[in-house]
């Protein structure tokens, strides 16, 4: 199984876009997310700096429910 790889916010974020997310709030750093079908997600916006893998994989699999396959597709 590869790794999952080092993104920013804003690239995970335009990654959400394409799944169908849309922002509907931002409150200091943090972007908050809303799919049609009722899924939500919050990604920490902070500039200059990676997510850490750990919180991607959490984003994946509880929050937007995709795999890593599907989102190494994505990019």
């Amino acid at each position: 199984m590869q790794k999952l790889p080092q993104l920013t916010a804003n690239q995970f974020i335009k990654i959400l876009f394409k799944l169908g997310f849309k922002a509907i709030r931002q409150s200091g750093s943090h972007v908050f997310l809303r799919h049609e079908d009722g899924r939500t997600t919050v990604i920490p916006n902070h500039p200059g700096e990676k997510l850490d893998r750990g919180l991607l994989n959490k984003i994946l699999k509880k929050d937007v429910q995709i795999s890593r396959d599907e989102l190494l597709e994505l990019i």
